[in-house]
């Protein structure tokens, strides 16, 4: 019962408490005629009029036929009863099971209404809302909680959203300012030596924090609800990525179409190589495949880096959340798997991630084919 729908188990209730309370009336009923029928018959014989006796072994024989007689027409009449009214409680059951059906499924339309808004909005539409009409019952009690509870979290995901992208747009004047002013520093004749060393390292520096509010600024726009709908096939992008960086390993592109944004779509799969390529052992190999499998556009990127523990892959998807072997490194930003899931989840996607056997990690990102 457990691993019924609740439409199924309300269905079931209904039919087993219709069925029990016809038994029970067909039981009330059953003895009610019975008595009846046993106190008419009792007085009959015992009234006999006084001028048919003839005799006491004709008078004897008379009432026993008569007694014989009434007990078979009230043993017919409470078996025809019984039969009769089992069979008409089973039709009246099964019509009641069927009009039970209907009931509930009427009774949940709003809670299907609650889920598929909850899905929508699981999804990454936080603007979706329920607005169930109707009478104000538990159920619109319960969808109006859940409404005012999505605009709370829009209200609050919106700030953040912007407080982000303004913080970004603000951040990138400086960081603009200073590599300007670094390279016309490195631009004088014949810098000194330890004024090359330290004007290559700041610009080093500042490039890693412009990439890092640029991946903000990407994190904040995939969360958002998609304005561009375009038909993208991933293979062309991941052939265009790949082009001239991929050496050692395999890159097998099949058609693998879905609607969305391709800017977006273009980062997922240029973070995905960035990482298989910049995490990976010296001459290690990176494979980047495409394909399309049922209503699925599929992209795996797979490599042979270090051995990564299962335990730690969840935490990669996380903003600025990285392996305790690369904390500290310069490579990266610790946004590019947070970005690549983002963005997967705005298409109507997943991105998951599993160990190599051997060393190394293999990301594949599932989108729809339609949207």
């Amino acid at each position: 019962m457990s691993k019924l729908g609740i439409r199924t188990r309300l269905t079931v209730l209904y039919g087993v408490l219709f069925l029990l309370g016809g038994t029970i009336l067909l039981g009330v009923t059953y003895f009610l005629v019975k008595q009846n029928i046993h106190q008419r018959g009792t007085a009959t014989v015992t009234d006999l009029p006084a001028d048919i006796k003839i005799g006491n072994v004709e008078v004897n024989a008379l009432v026993e036929q008569l007694q014989a007689r009434q007990e078979q027409i009230e043993r017919n009449t409470l078996n025809a009863l019984l039969t009769q009214g089992a069979i008409a409680l089973g039709v009246v059951t099964v019509i009641g099971v069927g009009f039970g059906w209907l009931m509930a499924e009427r009774a949940l339309r709003p809670v299907g209404r609650i889920t598929e808004t909850a899905r929508r909005v699981a999804g990454g539409s936080l603007h979706e809302r329920i607005a169930l009409q109707g009478p104000a019952d538990e159920i619109k009690e319960l969808a109006d909680t859940f409404d005012s509870m999505l605009e709370r979290l829009d209200t609050a995901f919106d700030g953040q959203r912007r407080f982000v992208a303004n913080a970004s747009h603000e951040l990138r004047t400086p960081l603009t300012i200073n590599r300007t002013l670094i390279e016309v520093a490195l631009g004088r004749p014949e810098p000194p030596p330890e004024l090359v060393h330290l004007g290559e390292t700041l610009l080093a520096v500042n490039a890693r924090h412009e990439r890092l509010i640029d991946g903000l600024l990407t994190l904040v726009a995939s969360e958002q609800a998609l304005t561009v709908h375009e038909k993208v096939d991933v293979a062309e992008i991941a052939r265009h990525v790949t082009a001239g960086k991929v050496g050692r390993g395999e890159v097998s592109l099949e058609p693998a179409f879905t609607t969305g944004d391709p800017v977006l779509l273009e980062r997922v799969v240029q973070n995905l190589v960035d990482n298989a390529l910049a995490y990976n052992v010296p001459g290690g190999d990176v494979w980047v495949r495409t394909r399309t499998t049922g209503a699925r556009a599929e992209l795996v990127v797979e490599n042979t880096g270090p051995a990564i523990p299962a335990y730690e892959v969840p935490r990669l998807f996380e903003p600025f959340r990285r392996l305790r072997s690369r904390t500290g490194s310069g490579q990266g930003t610790g946004l590019g798997l947070s970005i690549v899931r983002s963005v997967a989840v705005a298409h109507g996607g997943r991105a998951d991630a599993r160990p190599r056997d051997g060393g190394g990690l293999i990301v594949t990102v599932t989108l729809p084919t339609e949207n």
